[in-house]
């Protein structure tokens, strides 16, 4: 390789070529052309929605086209909530055939959850496991993430999975809904941080953990989620198509990761994690908004 003299560091365009891709998934990696032009000031933008927010703050983002990447307490650790479903999901898509997934699953009244939208529903028919990723993903519901957990053999199993598939090594899933959404400050169960959300969420659905019609079909009820309006869709220019999952529990606890497909240009994978200090606090959507559009401003 050749010596990169001073003179070169400092011309204001200096093209690299680097091997960019899902670092937890190397049968991810993409070659992209990234230029050296210095990136705009982030971390006083992320900092000041701290402060605004009365919040503690996480982004990763990355352009999977031309390789750049927004960063802000990337790799601290958040409970994840709800998000988890989203990688539940992968997981389960990988793991059954169309044909299994339209096994029933039989349940009763006792197995309901107190946020059980489309579960209750259905407790005299039972559902199939397509119907309950279904009620997972875009509903959020509860006791649909439960039932597919004891599908899949519980969180453990999950998470042995995501290492496999996706070399993710940070995610800790151990409890069930709603115990994992305590979000106990320091308690490392049911956390992950930014950077694996997004890295095991870009390996589903842009990636090659998944057959293309396992992916067509989890990228198409993300696109269809019905509880992200306000998060990371409501951060993105119009015209902009997102597939997200959210999660919001204890401390304040509210995230959201997404893929967003530009109006021009190649996939952004987006993970915005927030929490507070107190057990009872609320959240804000308007932070998760906010520091998508400090994102959107950064890759484009």
């Amino acid at each position: 390789m050749s010596l990169i003299t001073a003179g070169r560091l400092g011309a204001t365009l200096a093209t690299l070529t680097v091997l960019l891709g899902c670092a937890a998934d190397p049968s991810q990696a993409v070659t992209a052309a990234v230029t050296t032009t210095p990136p705009k000031a982030s971390s006083s933008q992320f900092r000041s929605l701290e402060k605004t927010f009365d919040a503690r703050l996480g982004v990763y983002a990355l352009d999977t086209g031309t390789g750049r990447s927004v960063s802000f307490q990337a790799d601290q650790r958040f409970a994840y909530a709800s998000t988890s479903k989203a990688l539940q999901a992968g997981v389960l898509l990988r793991q059954r055939t169309d044909e299994q997934l339209e096994k029933v699953v039989h349940y009763d009244e006792s197995d309901l959850l107190e946020y059980a939208p489309i579960t209750s529903e259905h407790v005299d028919t039972g559902m199939s496991l397509r119907d309950l990723l279904d009620a997972s993903l875009r509903y959020s519901d509860n006791t649909a993430a439960n039932l597919l957990f004891e599908e899949l053999g519980g969180p453990r199993r999950v998470d042995a999975a995501l290492a496999r598939i996706a070399g993710d090594h940070t995610t800790h899933m151990d409890r069930t809904e709603p115990d994992l959404n305590t979000a106990v400050p320091g308690d490392v169960r049911d956390t992950s941080t930014p950077r694996a959300m997004a890295t095991d969420l870009r390996a589903f659905v842009l990636g090659k953990a998944l057959n293309t019609g396992d992916q067509a079909t989890l990228t198409d009820l993300m696109k269809r989620n019905t509880t992200g309006d306000d998060l990371i869709r409501a951060g993105v220019p119009d015209g902009w198509v997102v597939g997200d999952k959210t999660g919001s529990g204890s401390y304040g606890t509210r995230n959201d990761i997404a893929v967003v497909w530009p109006s021009h240009g190649a996939p952004i994978v987006i993970a915005v994690m927030s929490t507070r200090d107190t057990a009872n606090a609320s959240y804000d959507n308007a932070l998760i908004a906010q520091a998508t559009k400090v994102v959107v401003d950064q890759l484009t």
